[in-house]
């Protein structure tokens, strides 16, 4: 592929107010006029430049979605308030009730509870599907399907979505593909792929040191428009808007992505390698084992590597919990949810940030109570890491 996201990123220039590196934060809830008439032709959308009110949009909020809609080689896209806000505003635009959406079955615990326990609120149906098998997504398909939802590499067993092959689903039956792309940032880009929106959760690799909240969605100049329309948008009306202050510091940290990436995935292929060949029951999309290695090889862009996610599975949830625990007490990282941080961070996604799906469906899709999530830090010795998280398995007999 001859697409470069992290050039088309540094190709963004911006100054400050009074020639500042950084752009001037727009630390303003409203926005005034120097006549009714434009004030009138903003409502109407018919007015470049000029700014209303800052649910609507504000100069910082779109500095960074400008940069983001370059990265994944949209048209354009829009912030949120969290990546939950892009996902449900994102969904509620595309469906109306009567409607039926195709989602993979392994995702995010958040989206899973929105389209499983909400959806139906609003007479929006979901089926739940191996997004791996395409004959199996193609036989969900009905007449009211209005939308495939999946993640690029799913939350929490990293199986991988053949990007192509369902945009070619997609288009054959006139349907929106959907793709959370917050796992793998950078490595694919989902809009080149034959994507129609793509989403990320800002709170987890962009940003990339864990202390703020934010989402992002990317998609065509249309699309956006009617997310942001006065008088039926949902990102308008749902008010999932982003402060200023949030997105110029996430702006910032997105400069930074390229080089946090390519150590994200550095770090966590060779502790995957190192863990595989201990015994370890591992998953990671770099090794050979994993059954979609080749398919996200032909989608990557190869710089950026595999991503910094993995995962183990060592048995049983007290095992796990045992295990993180120590970690946690010899400094290798935190217990805790979410990703991207540059520490390392591990969870049991079972009792965690999967747990709003059901226990025999976890059973189901093969998310055991032993498994553990990491999200692969930026060490600098990651030799040193690996040595010192298997003497703690060792320890607790997971590795002899």
């Amino acid at each position: 592929m001859s697409f470069k996201p992290a050039n088309n990123i540094q190709d963004l220039q911006y100054f400050g107010e009074f020639g500042g590196v950084n752009p001037s934060i727009s630390d303003s809830s409203t926005y005034t006029f120097l006549s009714a008439k434009t004030m009138f032709d903003t409502f109407e959308g018919n007015a470049d430049g000029c700014y209303l009110y800052s649910r609507h949009s504000s100069p910082s909020n779109l500095y960074l979605g400008e940069a983001l809609a370059a990265m994944e080689g949209t048209e354009t896209a829009n912030v949120s308030s969290s990546g939950m806000g892009a996902i449900t505003t994102t969904l509620m635009q595309l469906c109306c009730a009567g409607d039926h959406i195709i989602s993979s079955r392994t995702i995010y615990g958040g989206t899973y509870a929105f389209l499983k326990n909400f959806g139906p609120r609003f007479n929006i149906a979901t089926s739940f599907v191996n997004i791996t098998d395409l004959k199996q997504v193609e036989a969900s398909i009905k007449k009211n399907t209005k939308v495939i939802f999946c993640e690029t590499v799913s939350n929490p067993l990293l199986e991988v979505a053949d990007i192509e092959g369902l945009s070619r689903l997609a288009k054959k039956n006139n349907l929106k593909l959907v793709v959370d792309n917050t796992f793998s940032p950078l490595s694919i880009s989902p809009k080149m792929l034959g994507a129609d929106v793509v989403i990320h959760s800002l709170t987890k690799f962009i940003n990339g040191s864990s202390d703020t909240v934010g989402g992002v969605v990317c998609g065509t100049q249309d699309f956006i428009d009617e997310l942001r329309n006065v008088n039926d948008g949902a990102a308008m009306l749902f008010g999932s808007t982003m402060d200023s202050l949030r997105a110029a510091s996430i702006l910032k940290n997105l400069r930074t992505l390229h080089i946090r990436i390519q150590q994200h995935s550095k770090n966590a292929l060779f502790l995957a390698e190192k863990f595989e060949a201990d015994g370890l029951k591992t998953v990671y999309p770099g090794l050979k084992s994993h059954p979609s290695h080749e398919r996200f090889k032909g989608m990557m862009n190869p710089q950026y590597g595999f991503g910094g996610m993995l995962t183990i599975d060592v048995g049983n949830l007290d095992k796990a919990n045992e295990l993180m625990e120590l970690m946690q007490h010899k400094n290798l990282g935190y217990l805790a949810v979410s990703l991207g941080f540059y520490k390392t961070l591990f969870s049991a996604p079972g009792s965690s940030t999967s747990s709003e799906i059901p226990e025999t469906e976890q059973i189901e899709m093969g998310l055991t109570d032993g498994l553990i999530r990491f999200s692969i830090g930026l060490d600098a010795d990651i030799e040193r890491t690996y040595q010192m998280m298997r003497n703690c398995m060792v320890s607790l007999n997971i590795l002899k």
